[in-house]
C-alpha cells in the first residue's frame, strides 16, 4: 500500500484507512507509539501495560509537582 502525507495546517498527516484500523484494532483516541527504525517510520498502538505505566509515571509526576496544593484543596 502506498500513500501520501496530507497537508493539516503547519502539519502533515499520515491518512489510516479504516480497513487498516480496523484490522489493528485502533480509533481515533488509540494511544499510537511512533518510531524509527533505520528509514523505517513505525506506527504502533500501546499496549495496555505500556498505557498504564504511562499513566502511572504522569500520576507521581503530577503528585509530585501539586501534591501540597491537591492536599490543601481536599482540606
Amino acid at each position: 500500500m502506498i500513500r501520501k502525507l496530507t497537508k493539516q495546517g503547519n502539519s502533515l498527516c499520515l491518512v489510516i484507512e479504516r480497513p487498516l484500523r480496523e484490522l489493528l484494532g485502533i480509533d481515533q483516541d488509540t494511544p499510537l507509539k511512533v518510531s524509527v527504525e533505520g528509514r523505517r517510520l513505525i506506527v504502533e498502538p500501546l499496549g495496555a501495560e505500556e498505557r498504564k505505566g504511562r499513566f502511572k509515571k504522569a500520576l507521581a509526576d503530577t503528585n509530585k509537582e501539586y501534591g501540597k496544593a491537591l492536599k490543601n484543596l481536599a482540606r
